[in-house]
């Protein structure tokens, strides 16, 4: 039985397979993306289980000393594991396996030979489906704003893919959600609810699209600027969506050719918002901008502070804190005060302290009860 307190840990998938090489060549898949616990028998497996939690747990079609159809079932028994989603992975296709595997429980099947892909999409999907229905039990307008920019960030993948040209008013209805659960107090459940979700790109753009709505309703600016500021949080990073996902998750150390290919991803997202004819020149300098440092470090122009205005300052401050606090598989996650010691202790040269001082006070005294479980 799982031990009382005991929280599955979405980034924690655990693979069940008595076939010892093909257990090994999904660990060294999914190593770049998750944390990864491996069991060649139901005995550990389920003892295991009990231990850390897992969000999502692979099953071979064989775990010693019976079939992983069976596996499945005793892991239903549990009742912490009565939700947790499994993918079964069938050898040969057979109907009846299959068709067992889904009564036993699975909630999803991958045949033998697949691309590697094709695992990692319905992983991610899985995972998301149980984070995604907790949504519904958020405020409406929390709810509307997580959903309406996640199908968002999904078409713009999908026109990212195919090259063709953004329109911002899309973007900009989806994100006046965003504005109404800031100027309603709702926001914290958008910060909540996204934070479990498996796309990072997603998590951190409409983590930053909150904190810059925040930031700018709380200074005092019109509505207007709100929804731009939030519009350009959410579209800041879209250049990463050209970046594998390999290399944005990846645990290692970049290699030189690596950390090119990330930068490279603030040209990329200019170009592409620069398709949409409409589109703010406030929202190309948040995407252009906002890894440029004071002292002339960021990147990709080097700017230094006579060369920044306001936007792309108060861009980089979000960016900053949001990184920072956002959960990721290569770095620790900083509770707040932590994140703001360090922005203006090691970074004092490079952000502006003045709005580092006042996004603190604005963070902290409208988030007690997050920043208190160490968002």
């Amino acid at each position: 039985m799982i031990a009382p307190g005991k929280i599955p840990d979405k980034h924690l998938v655990a693979i069940a397979d008595g076939n010892s090489r093909h257990r090994e060549q999904l660990s060294s898949t999914l190593q770049s993306y998750y944390s990864v616990h491996t069991y060649g028998d139901s005995t550990n497996a389920l003892m295991g289980l009990g231990v850390s939690p897992p969000g999502l747990v692979i099953v071979g079609e064989y775990v010693p000393p019976s079939s992983g159809v069976n596996f499945i079932r005793a892991m239903r028994f549990e009742r912490e594991l009565g939700q947790t989603p499994v993918v079964f992975i069938s050898d040969n296709g057979d109907p009846d396996v299959l068709a067992a595997a889904l009564t036993a429980g699975a909630t999803d099947c991958i045949i033998k030979p697949y691309r590697r892909s094709a695992l990692l999409s319905v992983i991610s999907a899985q995972i998301n489906i149980k984070v995604e229905k907790s949504w519904k039990e958020l405020p409406s307008l929390a709810r509307d704003a997580l959903q309406d920019t996640l199908t968002l960030f999904g078409s713009i993948a999908d026109i990212f893919d195919q090259s063709y040209p953004i329109q911002y008013g899309a973007v900009a209805e989806s994100c006046a959600s965003v504005v109404d659960a800031v100027t309603t107090g709702v926001f914290p459940a958008i910060l909540e609810g996204v934070r479990d979700h498996d796309h990072v790109t997603f998590v951190h753009s409409l983590r930053a699209a909150t904190l810059l709505a925040l930031f700018g309703y709380s200074i005092g600016l019109p509505r207007s600027q709100q929804i731009l500021l939030a519009c350009g949080g959410l579209l800041h990073d879209v250049g990463k969506l050209a970046i594998r996902h390999s290399v944005l998750n990846k645990t290692e150390n970049l290699t030189e050719d690596e950390k090119q290919m990330i930068r490279d991803h603030v040209g990329l997202g200019v170009s592409f918002l620069r398709t949409a004819s409409d589109m703010p020149k406030g929202v190309l300098t948040i995407a252009g901008q906002h890894h440029e440092r004071l002292d002339g470090s960021g990147y990709p122009l080097a700017l230094v502070a006579n060369q920044q205005n306001e936007l792309s300052r108060m861009s980089a401050v979000v960016d900053v804190f949001t990184a920072m606090t956002d959960p990721r598989m290569y770095k620790p996650r900083y509770r707040a005060e932590e994140a703001f010691k360090i922005m203006s202790g090691d970074m004092a040269a490079q952000i502006d302290q003045e709005l580092v001082a006042r996004f603190r006070e604005i963070y902290l005294d409208t988030m007690p009860e997050v920043t208190a479980k160490g968002a």
